[in-house]
């Protein structure tokens, strides 16, 4: 991971920013991890696999195994 200092974030933050495309960039304050910078292609890319997440979670929680018709459960969840 990168790590860059407050300072170098206030100087230039396009080139942080531009780091930050595929990995996060730490940013540190007094030798300290403050945060973190990630860009936009990866904050979609983790907002798209956790929305994949939450969709693995409901169903495996759903009736699907108790034999539930899909299109039954869509409309419960008003789908």
């Amino acid at each position: 991971m990168n790590n860059v200092s407050i300072s170098q974030l206030k100087m230039n933050p396009a080139a942080v920013f531009a780091g930050a495309q595929d990995y996060p960039v730490a940013i540190d304050s007094r030798n300290k991890v403050t945060g973190y910078v990630v860009g936009k292609k990866l904050f979609e890319k983790m907002v798209e696999w956790m929305e994949n997440q939450e969709d693995v979670m409901t169903v495996r929680q759903s009736e699907f195994p108790k034999g539930k018709k899909a299109e039954d459960l869509l409309a419960e969840l008003g789908l």
